[in-house]
């Protein structure tokens, strides 16, 4: 169940607003990704207050086409971190990899246009 600023979790009633509006951001797309409940509770929290309270430096990848196939790469990378015949293979990965490594995630659509950006 996605969760906004008036429906939340409870654990999350005590933190501050900035750090509470992303936690539920980070919370949300966790739970996108299938995350169990509670784990996308605690690591959404974590995240949230290392990101508004300025602790990590976080790096920016890239979901992006290269000739027929799909890349993963860090912000003006030369070398793919994952490479798959689709984009939904390669989201599929993607989205762990840069949720473990911190980062925040930007995907483009196939004429290079960037569709959204996730732990933001």
């Amino acid at each position: 169940m996605p969760w906004s600023k008036r429906d939340y979790p409870e654990s999350m009633k005590n933190l501050p607003d900035a750090v509470r509006k992303k936690a539920i951001e980070i919370a949300n797309a966790l739970l996108d990704d299938d995350y169990e409940e509670g784990r996308a509770i605690s690591i959404g929290i974590a995240q949230a207050r290392k990101y508004i309270e300025g602790e990590v430096e976080r790096t920016e990848y890239h979901v992006q086409p290269d000739g027929e196939d799909w890349v993963l790469k860090k912000k003006e990378g030369k070398k793919a971190i994952f490479r798959e015949e689709t984009k939904k293979e390669l989201l599929d990965g993607a989205r762990e990899y840069v949720n473990d490594h911190e980062g925040i995630l930007v995907v483009h659509k196939a004429d290079g246009s960037v569709s959204e950006r996730l732990y933001d």
